[in-house]
């Protein structure tokens, strides 16, 4: 049985043929040019893991599908971070 008391670690890797945020900015546009609430269908994705959740106008459905969800909320998170505890 596992130690509960010990912190478990989580890296998530940096080798990647992508950047998330270009993948993010792409499913945004998207989105938004189909008449999506953008951060709704992200959300519903990121949460669901349900790829229906985002378009497959300009190939965003199979584009977000290649960066992990972990991936995608670390770089809102750390985006957050930086932005809001100054």
């Amino acid at each position: 049985m596992q130690e509960i008391s010990n912190t478990q670690f989580f890296k998530v890797d940096a080798d990647k043929d992508y950047d998330v945020k270009e993948v993010i900015a792409s499913v945004y546009s998207a989105l938004t040019e189909k008449g999506y609430n953008p951060v709704n269908q992200i959300v519903g994705y990121l949460m669901s893991g349900d790829p229906t959740y985002i378009t497959s106008h300009k190939s965003a459905r199979s584009l977000i599908m290649q960066a992990e969800r972990d991936e995608i909320i670390e770089v809102f998170l750390e985006d957050y971070i930086k932005n809001n505890m100054k």
